[in-house]
């Protein structure tokens, strides 16, 4: 009787990279892959010999010379001696300040319009409707140049807060809203005053501890506490406690009028505000857009059982509607962050100095080094938006539906 044995097996041919369905495609994505390699290499090759020939080899050296001109708004220490590099990091601070604020206060206002838009009210309904349709159908370039318009040409201005015939006065004796700026108190740190910062950021984790903590909670007995109040008592009462222990280790220093300005204090520019006022409202047309959708996309049959088991109407948005719109709204959101990043480029428009206006604006031109300022602001905006990019898709993650 004999053995029944297996057929002997062909070994690896080379032919088999491209005829067997094994291999096929993972040999045409190395050979894509190689290709797409040897393009950039040609370009960058190409640039490098362009640039030897006008006798401007690509370097970075000048980025440790003395940058020779001033900026208006930044918030760490520069004048015009220091070097290039300083001069793009004010520059870069100056658009991560604008980009952060515009996206906090673009999604504050994105989320109520788009809630209010749904609204049963018929007037409060079209209302947004028409901001909606109206910022959005208009290019930014132009609401920002408009919002610095009417900040020049309404609020008053410095002199119109001198003597007694002033017809503009301080809030508070301590702020002023001008046709240059606000101009605000400035904290002074004294000893101690670190303490109190780390009570502070530490009462900032606390929150989302204790966040974590009451929704593991609710889902756990159903009890809803009153975090909001909670929240409030953590985040100011241990820094408040701390400063007064500490013997009130940061004083305020107030602006002062003098001259045809005031000094001293925090200057917010009119420059800052225009753009962070006309990004936030333009971003907002748009957020308010994916927020409506993502309610709509929520069964209705959701919100007539949270309503039928007792809900109150901002409950039931609450903790009903907006957790599972959330899957269909923060998609979008994160391309709505992009843009507005991307968009504060236009900052020059109005003097406000970002990395656009600095690096790519005055350094290039004062250095002749196109490309590599280029470069270099593109690597700076591609590095943001990677970061924004990855922070809302792990956030989108951890809210995401999760099936059993």
């Amino acid at each position: 009787m004999s053995a029944i044995t297996d057929p002997p097996k062909d070994g690896f041919h080379l032919s088999m990279l491209i005829y067997d369905s094994r291999y096929r495609s993972m040999t045409i994505q190395i050979v894509t892959l190689m290709l797409f390699m040897l393009g950039v290499a040609w370009l960058i090759n190409n640039a490098a010999v362009n640039l030897a020939r006008l006798g401007k080899p690509l370097s970075f050296s000048f980025l440790w010379e003395p940058a020779g001109y001033d900026i208006n708004q930044k918030l760490i220490e520069y004048n015009s001696q220091m070097t290039n590099a300083r001069a793009a990091l004010v520059g870069l601070l100056n658009t991560l300040l604008v980009a952060v604020l515009g996206c906090v206060t673009a999604t504050i206002l994105g989320v109520t319009i788009g809630v209010l838009r749904l609204s049963n009210n018929w007037l409060v309904a079209r209302l947004m409707t028409v901001y909606v349709e109206t910022i959005r159908n208009v290019p930014v370039l132009l609401w920002i140049t408009l919002t610095m318009a009417a900040i020049i040409h309404s609020l008053p201005r410095p002199n119109d807060f001198r003597g007694a015939n002033a017809t503009a006065s301080m809030i508070g004796d301590a702020v002023a809203i001008t046709n240059r700026g606000i101009f605000m108190p400035k904290p002074v740190l004294h000893d101690g005053s670190m303490i109190v910062i780390g009570v502070f950021l530490l009462s900032i984790v606390g929150i989302f501890v204790f966040g974590k903590w009451a929704k593991a909670h609710q889902e756990a007995t159903g009890q809803i506490l009153p975090t909001f109040w909670i929240k409030l008592g953590i985040l100011f009462i241990p820094a408040i406690l701390t400063f007064f222990v500490m013997g009130n280790p940061i004083t305020l220093e107030y602006p002062v009028l003098k001259g045809f300005n005031f000094k001293g204090g925090f200057h917010i520019r009119n420059s800052l505000i225009a753009l962070w006022l006309a990004l936030s409202l333009y971003t907002a047309a748009f957020i308010a857009e994916a927020v409506r959708s993502g309610i709509q996309a929520v069964s209705k049959g959701q919100t007539e059982a949270a309503a039928a088991l007792g809900l109150r109407p901002s409950w039931i948005m609450q903790l009903v509607v907006l957790p599972q719109a959330l899957r269909v709204i923060i998609p979008p959101l994160i391309s709505q962050f992009l843009n507005l990043t991307k968009n504060s480029s236009l900052a020059i428009s109005v003097g406000y100095m970002d990395i656009t206006g600095t690096l790519g604006g005055i350094t290039l031109n004062q250095t002749g080094r196109e490309m590599e300022c280029i470069l270099l602001l593109m690597l700076c905006y591609l590095i943001i938006s990677l970061i924004v990019s990855s922070v809302m898709n792990w956030y989108n993650n951890s809210v995401k539906l999760k099936e059993r």
